[in-house]
């Protein structure tokens, strides 16, 4: 009888991480859920049938990012799917950030996925597959909430690695898959995280006559991502015509932005 895979998901503590444990629970995947908040992680894990691993750890310290890889692999023998999910925000326009606000969303949302990515792929060519996930988010690609500059930046770093990564493995490693996600607005804890917090008036709100902005669950988010494990894609947008936007703003940005 074959085993269940193995799931590494970082920043599992809440928000999209905990919905994405819960999901795969149900489907009896074996997983490795880290974050730096011990006690929610172990509430997560309760909530969970399945047979989890919590490993309390700070992903932006190299360390802790190959100690979770080395206790999955002590732990369940294998790794198939890894999730790099950690993150947070800011609020702060381009002018306005400092050096430290913007050297921590670099570590937070960048460095602590290029570890991840430089700690578990390394094993997977070992096993000549894998699959290799990165949480990114809409913004990367549109500048639709300009007081998220140094995420938005942050998030957009992470998809050149990650494409960059995917090139560098496609002909020699067919079987192991690198993938991007990129959800919008999500209920989760992220906007009141965010250093300096979220603005009341955002991109949408502001403009005169827009519709609301479509708001996705941490679950939608979660099953988009469960389906990208069982069906694996170089990347993909969790709302509908996210992909649509992007087209018109790459096709025509002087446009697009005037038009904001």
């Amino acid at each position: 009888m074959q085993e269940s895979p193995v799931a590494v998901i970082t920043g599992a503590s809440g928000g999209i991480g905990a919905a994405l444990a819960r999901r795969l629970g149900r489907k009896g995947v074996r997983m490795v859920l880290a974050a730096r908040r011990a006690d929610a992680l172990r509430a997560v894990s309760d909530d969970i049938a399945g047979d989890t691993l919590t490993v309390p750890a700070d992903v932006t310290r190299r360390v802790d990012v190959y100690r979770i890889r080395d206790a999955a692999i002590e732990r369940f023998g294998t790794v198939d799917v890894w999730v790099n999910n950690a993150g947070r925000g800011i609020n702060a326009p381009v002018l306005e950030l400092t050096d430290e606000q913007f050297d921590e969303m670099m570590t937070v949302n960048v460095k602590s996925a290029l570890y991840g990515m430089q700690a578990i792929v390394p094993y997977f060519k070992e096993r000549a597959r894998g699959h290799l996930i990165n949480v990114s988010s809409f913004l990367s690609r549109v500048p639709l909430a300009t007081y998220r500059s140094a995420y938005n930046a942050a998030k957009a770093a992470l998809n050149a690695l990650t494409a960059n990564l995917r090139m560098d493995l496609r002909r020699q490693y067919p079987e192991i898959h690198v993938s991007l996600v990129m959800p919008g607005m999500v209920t989760t804890e992220f906007a009141r995280n965010a250093l300096g917090g979220t603005p009341s008036v955002t991109w949408a709100s502001a403009r005169p006559g827009a519709p609301a902005p479509v708001i996705q669950t941490a679950d939608e988010v979660a099953q988009a991502i469960e389906q990208l494990i069982a069906e694996p894609r170089a990347e993909i947008y969790t709302q509908p015509g996210q992909s649509e936007t992007v087209i018109r703003y790459f096709n025509d940005v002087a446009g697009f932005e005037q038009n904001m």
